[in-house]
C-alpha cells in the first residue's frame, strides 16, 4: 500500500517514496500454498519424465538425436562455447613407489589458473601401453591440520587396485575439497542464486577437468588411449556420467551412486542431500535418463547400494530401465548392466568388485564368468604422502572459478550505433530469453477462467476479488478497487500493483479489516488506518482502478517460512528448468491478461507498479505483454547478480539493458537512490531521439 501512496504522492505533490513497514502477517492456513506447490512439482516432474520417455523410446535415429542432445548438455554445463584447450602445463611434483606401484604426484591447468591436482598410479613393471582408468572422486575430505590433501587421498584404494591389476589410473581432485578448495554449494547454502543467472554449475568445472585429464593421459606413453574407462562414486558417479556422455574417448563407464530420477530429487526431496555439482543448469528440461543414454552404445554398469537415501533404488532402476530402451534400439543391450549391493550411501567393498569385473570384461576382453584373483582394495598410504602442492599457486582461480567459467553479457553494454542495430539486438535477446531463460513457461496457456469471488462497496469504494488460473494448480487472487458507482470502462486507467510479501502485508493491513470476506482463510491484522484513509481519499478524488496481484508463493498461496526449506524449493524450480522468479513473471503476464478480460477494462491504460526484485519480474512481464502504458518501479535491482533470478539471463542481458528494451514501448519511471546505474537506458532514448519522456530516473536521495 505504501508503494501505492508513494506513486500517488509523487504524481500529486512530488513527494519522496514512503518506506514500507516491517509488519508481517501469518496465514491461518499456510498448507494451502504448500499443497499447491507439492501438486505443482509432481505435475512438472511427470511432464519432464514423459518427455524423456518419448525421446528414449523414439524410432528416430539415435546417432542424430545424440548429437543434438550432447550439444544441449555442453550448454547446460556452461561449456558452450567450448573453452579453448589451453596448454595443460603439467608438473610432476614428486613420485612414490609402494609395493609394486609407482604413484606420481602431479598438477595441470585445465584452463589458465584452474588447477587440477592428481595422482597417477601405474605398475612398477610395465610392458607396453595399458588400459587406463580415469577415477573421479566424490566428496571425501582428508586434511593435515588446516591443509586439504584432496579427495584423492581418501579414494586411494581404487587406483591402487587398478595399478596392481594391469591398468594405469589417474585420480583427480574435485573443485571442492581438492588441494585448492573451490565451492560446490553456491545455491545449496550460500545464496549464490546468480549461478543460475550466469548459467554456471560446478558440474561443468568437474566435467571440463575430466575432459582435460583425458587430454593429459593421451600424452603418456604408459597409456593405451584407445582403452579409456571411467568410474567414481557419489559425486564421482555423477561426474562419470557427465564426462562419459560428453567425451566419446571414454570406452567403458561404471558410475557408482551418482544418478537417480527427477522424481526422487524434486518430489521425494533428494535434492536436499546434494550440492550443486550434481546438477546441470537444466535449460532443456531433461530427466536424468537422457544423460545416461548419451553413453550408449558404449558399455556401462550402473552400481548402487539398496538403502541409499540420496540415490533411492526406485530412481536408479528408473534411470536404468529407460536407458535400456536406447541400448535396445542400438542392438547393444548386453553393454548395459545394473548392480546392487546391500547397504547405505557408502563405499562398499563388494560393490567395487562388480566395477572391477566390468572393466576386466570390457577393457581386457575377459569372459563374463571370469574370476578376479584378488578383489581386495585397501587404503595403504599415509594421506600426506599424496599431497601435490607445497603451496597454493598465486595465479589460482579455483576459489573464484564461478566468476569467470561462463561468459556473461557486459555489465555496461555499448549503445548500438544505429537504432536499427538496437532493434535487431532487442529482437535477438527476446528470442534467446524465450528459449534459454523462460523455456519452463507453459507452451500453451490454459484459459485463465477469471471468476469474481467477492464484491462489496464501502466508504465510497468498490472492492472486488477475482481469481484466475495462472498455471495449474496455481489459482491466484486479483483484487480490484475503484470509486463506488463507476463501471470499469468509466475509469481513467488501471494500475496493477505486483506485490512481494512485504507489500502484500501492507495491502492486507490496510484493506483486510474493512473487507475481511475478501481474504478467506487469512488472519486479518489490526488496520493501518492512515493507509486506509489515504486509499479512500484517493478514490474519492481520482477515477483510477487499483489492482493488486500477489504471484505464487506470496500472500494467500505462500508456503514455508523456513529459510532452509525455502532454499531447496528454489533449487527444485531450477532443477525443473525454471526459476521461482521466472514463473512469477508468468503469473504477472496471466494477471495482466485476466485484468484485460474484465468487461470494459480492455480499452483502459494499464500501468504496472512494483518494487525490488518483484519489480524486476514486472519489468520482464511487460517485455512480453503488449500495450503496457507505464511502469513505476521502486528500488529496482541494477543487475541480475542480486536478482531477480532467471536461468542463463546474464549470458544475454542485464537489467539496465532490459529497461531500455521496455522503454521503447512503455513509459518507465525508476525511483532509486542509485541514479548513476541507469545511465544506459537514458542514453538510448537520447541517442535515438525517442519522443516524449520514455524513461525518467527519480533520485530518492534528493531533498
Amino acid at each position: 500500500m505504501k508503494l501505492l501512496l508513494s506513486l500517488l504522492l509523487f504524481l500529486i505533490t512530488g513527494s519522496q517514496c514512503i518506506q514500507a513497514s516491517d509488519f508481517t502477517s501469518i496465514p491461518t492456513e499456510p498448507t494451502i500454498g504448500d499443497a499447491m506447490l507439492t501438486e505443482y512439482f509432481e505435475r512438472e516432474t511427470r511432464r519432464l519424465a514423459q518427455r524423456t520417455d518419448k525421446i528414449v523410446s523414439s524410432e528416430e535415429d539415435w546417432n542424430t538425436q545424440s548429437l543434438s542432445l550432447r550439444r544441449q548438455l555442453f550448454e547446460m554445463l556452461g561449456l558452450q562455447p567450448l573453452p579453448a584447450r589451453s596448454p595443460l602445463k603439467p608438473v610432476i611434483t614428486g613420485t612414490i613407489t609402494h609395493d609394486g606401484v609407482i604413484i606420481e604426484k602431479l598438477q595441470f591447468q585445465s584452463r589458465p589458473g584452474l588447477y587440477v591436482t592428481a595422482n597417477f598410479y601405474r605398475p612398477e613393471k610395465q610392458d607396453g601401453p595399458l588400459p587406463t582408468i580415469l577415477y573421479v572422486c566424490g566428496h571425501g575430505r582428508k586434511m593435515d591440520g588446516k591443509i586439504s590433501l584432496g579427495n584423492k587421498a581418501h579414494y586411494q584404494h581404487h587406483p591402487l587396485w587398478f595399478a596392481r591389476n594391469g591398468y594405469t589410473c589417474l585420480i583427480i581432485d574435485t573443485l571442492q575439497l581438492g588441494e585448492i578448495e573451490g565451492i560446490h554449494h553456491g545455491t545449496h547454502r550460500m545464496n549464490r542464486w546468480w549461478w543460475n543467472a550466469r548459467g554456471y554449475t560446478p558440474a561443468g568445472v568437474e566435467a571440463w577437468n575430466g575432459i582435460r585429464a583425458l587430454d593429459y593421459l593421451e600424452t603418456r606413453p604408459e597409456v593405451d588411449k584407445e582403452k579409456f574407462g571411467i568410474t567414481g562414486r557419489s559425486g564421482g558417479g555423477a561426474y562419470t556420467y557427465w564426462i562419459a556422455a560428453l567425451d566419446t574417448r571414454i570406452k567403458v563407464a561404471a558410475p557408482v551412486a551418482g544418478i537417480t530420477s527427477m522424481k526422487n530429487h524434486v518430489v521425494d526431496g533428494c535434492i536436499e542431500g546434494h550440492c550443486d555439482c550434481m546438477f546441470m543448469v537444466n535449460t532443456y528440461r531433461w530427466d536424468f535418463p537422457l544423460l545416461a543414454s548419451l553413453i550408449a552404445p558404449r558399455p556401462m554398469l550402473i552400481l548402487n547400494t539398496d538403502s541409499d537415501r540420496i540415490f533411492p533404488t526406485d530412481g536408479v532402476v528408473d534411470v536404468y530401465t529407460k536407458t535400456a530402451m536406447v541400448y535396445d534400439r542400438l542392438g547393444e543391450r548386453d553393454a548395459l548392466g545394473l548392480a546392487f549391493y546391500q547397504g547405505p550411501h557408502k563405499d562398499t567393498q563388494p560393490l567395487r568388485v562388480s566395477a572391477f569385473h566390468w572393466f576386466e570384461r570390457h577393457l581386457k576382453g575377459k569372459s563374463i564368468d571370469y574370476e578376479i584373483p584378488d578383489t581386495t582394495a585397501k587404503q595403504e598410504l599415509d594421506p600426506k604422502q599424496l599431497r601435490v602442492l607445497e603451496k597454493i599457486p598465486g595465479n589460482e582461480r579455483n576459489t573464484a572459478i564461478d566468476e569467470y567459467f561462463t561468459r556473461r553479457t557486459p555489465r555496461r553494454p555499448v549503445v548500438p550505433e544505429t537504432e536499427q542495430d538496437w532493434r535487431a539486438r532487442r529482437a535477438l535477446t527476446i528470442s534467446r530469453l524465450k528459449s534459454k531463460s523462460f523455456r519452463g513457461w507453459p507452451s500453451a496457456a490454459e484459459d485463465t477462467e477469471l471468476s469474481r469471488e467477492y464484491h462489496s462497496e464501502k466508504d465510497g469504494m468498490t472492492f472486488t476479488r477475482y481469481t484466475y488460473n495462472s498455471q495449474n494448480p496455481f489459482r491466484l487472487p486479483l483484487y480490484l478497487i475503484h470509486r463506488e458507482g463507476l463501471a470499469p470502462e468509466e475509469l481513467d486507467l488501471i494500475v496493477l500493483n505486483v506485490l512481494d510479501e512485504k507489500n502484500w502485508n501492507e495491502f492486507l493491513s490496510s484493506m483486510g479489516a474493512t473487507f475481511p470476506e475478501a481474504f478467506p482463510g487469512i488472519e486479518i491484522p489490526e488496520q493501518n488506518k492512515e493507509n486506509y484513509d489515504a486509499e479512500v481519499k484517493m478514490h474519492r478524488n481520482m477515477k483510477w482502478g487499483m489492482a493488486y496481484l500477489p504471484p505464487r508463493g506470496i500472500g494467500p498461496t505462500s508456503w514455508t517460512n523456513d529459510e532452509k526449506e525455502a532454499t531447496h524449493i528454489r533449487r527444485r524450480f531450477a532443477l525443473l528448468g525454471q526459476t521461482l522468479d521466472g514463473m512469477r513473471v508468468w503469473d504477472i503476464r496471466r494477471g495482466i491478461q485476466s485484468l484485460r478480460s474484465i468487461e470494459g477494462a480492455d480499452k483502459l491504460q494499464l500501468w504496472l507498479q512494483s518494487s525490488g526484485e518483484m519489480g524486476g519480474n514486472a519489468l520482464y512481464a511487460s517485455l512480453f505483454e503488449k500495450d503496457i502504458h507505464r511502469l513505476d518501479l521502486h528500488n529496482l535491482p541494477d543487475s541480475h547478480r542480486t536478482g531477480p533470478e532467471y536461468l542463463n539471463i546474464l549470458r544475454f542481458v542485464d537489467i539496465p539493458e532490459t529497461v531500455g528494451f521496455v522503454a521503447k514501448t512503455s513509459q518507465v519511471r525508476l525511483y532509486t537512490d542509485k541514479p548513476d546505474q541507469w545511465k544506459y537506458p537514458v542514453s538510448l532514448a537520447e541517442k535515438y531521439k525517442w519522443e516524449g519522456k520514455p524513461i525518467e530516473v527519480r533520485d530518492l536521495t534528493e531533498k
